[in-house]
């Protein structure tokens, strides 16, 4: 603690030197906007205002403080890039991403899905020479192969024009 004192006097911290004043050894601020990082305090302080910061940062529990001062300094940044949203636009853009990569996903997965079941042989001879289409089950991957006729939208190999065998 007492190097720690000893840095208050050496140098202001952030939030001092950006407010013009003298960085006393139980300032508020200089636990969490060290004087290495001055655009931190400049953002929080542009976005929120110094008072209510230091308004916050004496109501929170000591052991809650860096997390709300990094929060801060998050949504100070954000709402640098975007006045608007904030982070709520990064977040909506990331939840967008996610969907898309989702649905992306899903449609792999499902051709994935046909091209295993195309690959494995889901025809028998009955006792009549014709083709009997049955489900298979692939034991690999845990898949029920169905006939081709049914993987296939609109794609009839054994009908006829008016959908008979």
């Amino acid at each position: 603690m007492a190097s720690s004192s000893s840095s208050y006097s050496n140098s202001p911290c952030a939030a001092c030197k950006f407010l013009r004043r003298k960085c006393m050894p139980d300032c508020i601020f200089a636990p969490y906007f060290p004087p290495e990082e001055p655009q931190k305090f400049a953002n929080v302080h542009k976005i929120f205002g110094a008072s209510n910061v230091s308004k916050l940062l004496n109501e929170v529990q000591t052991h809650q403080r860096e997390d709300a001062v990094n929060s801060l300094a998050y949504e100070a940044e954000a709402r640098m890039k975007d006045p608007v949203y904030g982070c709520v636009g990064a977040i909506s853009v990331l939840q967008r991403q996610v969907m898309r990569l989702q649905r992306e996903l899903d449609a792999t997965n499902a051709d994935l899905i046909r091209y295993a079941c195309n690959e494995i042989p889901t025809s028998n001879n009955n006792q009549f020479g014709r083709r009997h289409e049955s489900s298979s089950f692939d034991q690999n991957s845990g898949l029920i192969c169905y006939p081709t006729q049914w993987n296939n939208d609109g794609d009839n190999h054994e009908r006829g024009g008016d959908g008979t065998i």
